[in-house]
């Protein structure tokens, strides 16, 4: 499928699937970035405070050609290898009613917590997690406000086990002119129990667990994190914002003090439990940036760790869990237990 202007070989489109109703996000071009990372075996090395091969660390070179500046703090900048560009062609074609493809323009960014290499959210003091928190929220606001765009996803990927292709300390941006398929069907469901119930659904259930505290980990005056009573991965977490808010941008100045220190907290236990540095996936959902009003919309953020009971024995999604439904053997009541029962100190780093 080629057109003048549009190549599926090369530009960054999302395909649909007509049996799960959801799409695919195809980026081709991505094929040449560079990998530092390794997955086929635990991440034991220490990091040194600097490294020269690494392009995130300060006056060292990107691929772009860009020198990286000698910053401090926080650095953003443009991903040099995106998932998806703002100069994408338009393109919205079904060559049949099966086989259906569509552009997907949108902005990539990188977020480096820290000029440190060898650090970590778990090893940050609060007052530097808080700067990386406000951050977030700017950028969430700044590319919310473009035009194309529809969704901003804010995301973590820590260790090579997860994909991560850098280990200095980042996250991720994604903004794209579509929501994307998991945030998309949490908005539906938020959506429907509001219209049921006249009621939040995040809002009720925090209120459940809050009531149980079976599955609580952590808490204070702004957020809440347990392990979900539906949690597929043993040890994911979710974290619920206690007031009902759509996006980082709303928090107040004690409401983004508290996430911090809260991201702290949850990620040391992580890594006093299984050793540092613990993989994860983390991303947070917040209220879609399509110009509507969505007041069922509530702030939260996920956490997808693949590790069972040590980080040398993992979980992985296969047979049954690929072709029928997920299974856990662990329950969410011993994971949130033992994750409470962990230390919440950051482990010791050279200073």
């Amino acid at each position: 499928m080629k057109t003048d202007k549009f190549d599926l070989r090369e530009h960054p489109h999302a395909r649909f699937n007509p049996l799960n109703r959801e799409w695919v996000l195809v980026s081709p071009h991505r094929a040449e970035r560079p990998w530092q990372g390794q997955v086929e075996r635990a991440e034991t090395a220490a990091r040194p405070r600097f490294d020269p091969s690494c392009y995130m660390c300060p006056g060292t070179i990107r691929a772009s050609g860009v020198r990286t500046p000698l910053y401090e703090g926080c650095y953003v900048f443009e991903n040099d290898f995106p998932a998806v560009l703002p100069d994408t062609p338009e393109i919205e074609v079904g060559v049949s009613e099966l086989l259906r493809v569509r552009a997907e323009p949108g902005l990539c960014r990188v977020v480096c917590f820290s000029p440190r290499h060898d650090l970590s959210l778990s090893r940050m003091d609060a007052a530097a997690i808080r700067k990386v928190v406000d951050i977030w929220a700017q950028q969430y606001l700044e590319l919310g406000a473009m035009p194309e765009v529809r969704h901003v996803q804010i995301f973590e990927n820590r260790g090579a086990l997860m994909g991560c292709s850098n280990p200095h300390p980042h996250a991720q941006i994604w903004a794209t002119s579509s929501i994307p398929n998991e945030p998309a069907k949490e908005i539906a469901s938020l959506a429907e129990y509001r219209q049921a119930h006249a009621r939040c659904l995040l809002c009720d259930y925090a209120s459940e667990e809050t009531k149980w505290r079976e599955r609580v980990v952590f808490e204070n005056d702004s957020f809440l994190a347990v392990v979900p009573f539906w949690a597929v991965w043993p040890f994911e977490t979710l974290v619920i914002a206690q007031r009902h808010l759509g996006s980082l941008d709303q928090l107040e100045d004690r409401e983004r003090d508290d996430l911090a220190d809260l991201l702290r907290r949850l990620t040391a236990r992580y890594d006093n439990l299984f050793g540092a540095p613990f993989p994860y996936s983390m991303g947070f959902h917040q209220s879609p940036a399509d110009e509507q009003t969505h007041p069922e919309s509530h702030l939260h953020a996920h956490y997808y760790p693949p590790l069972l009971r040590s980080a040398t024995v993992r979980k992985f999604m296969v047979g049954f869990e690929m072709l029928g439904s997920p299974q856990r053997d662990l329950t969410p009541e011993d994971a949130a237990e033992k994750l409470r029962a962990t230390s919440d100190q950051s482990p010791a780093i050279s200073r």
